[in-house]
C-alpha cells in the first residue's frame, strides 16, 4: 500500500494503472455487494425483518444468532477495508478540502451507522432497520461517488 505514502498520486505515471485497477474492483465490489444483500438477507427493510424475525405466513424460519454474527463479522472487515482504501486514495487526490473531508467522514459515519443498527434491528428493535437501509445506501453512494471522482482525477484533471 505505497500509495499511502506518495504525495501526489495523480502525477505518478506508475500508479494511474493501478490505482485504477484498484478502484474498479472497488466499484465491482459495491455493485455486487447490493445483489448479495438482495439474495442473503434482502436489500429493503421489510426482506430484511423477514429473514431477520421470520415470516410464519411465508413459511421462512428467523435467522440463527450464529449465522447472523457471521455475517455481521464478516460485514465489519469487508467495509473497513474498502473504506479504509477509498479514504486513503480519495484524501491525497482531492487535497485537504473541506469538502474532501466531509464527504469521506460522512461515508465512514453512514457506515458505522449502518453496521450498528443492523446489530440494533437484529438483537433489540426491529425498526431500526429503515437506519440500517437508509446509511447503507447513503454510504454506498458516497463510496461510488468517491471512486468515480478518483478515477476522474487520475486521468481527466
Amino acid at each position: 500500500m505505497k500509495f499511502l505514502v506518495v504525495k501526489e498520486l495523480n502525477e505518478d505515471e506508475n500508479f494511474k494503472p493501478l490505482l485504477s485497477a484498484l478502484l474498479s474492483f472497488t466499484l465491482i465490489y459495491l455493485f455486487v455487494d447490493i445483489f448479495v444483500k438482495n439474495h442473503s438477507i434482502g436489500f429493503f427493510p421489510k426482506d430484511i425483518l423477514n429473514s431477520f424475525l421470520g415470516n410464519e405466513d411465508e413459511y421462512i424460519d428467523p435467522m440463527q444468532t450464529s449465522v447472523f454474527l457471521e455475517y455481521w463479522h464478516m460485514e465489519i472487515f469487508f467495509i473497513m477495508m474498502i473504506l479504509l482504501i477509498l479514504s486513503a486514495i480519495y484524501i491525497r487526490i482531492h487535497k485537504n478540502t473541506k469538502l474532501t473531508l466531509v464527504i469521506s467522514n460522512a461515508n465512514l459515519i453512514c457506515a458505522l451507522i449502518s453496521l450498528i443498527s443492523i446489530a440494533i434491528t437484529y438483537f433489540y428493535i426491529p425498526s431500526f432497520v429503515y437506519i440500517y437501509f437508509t446509511t447503507f445506501v447513503i454510504w454506498h453512494l458516497l463510496s461510488l461517488y468517491i471512486s468515480f471522482s478518483s478515477i476522474y482525477k487520475l486521468y481527466f484533471a
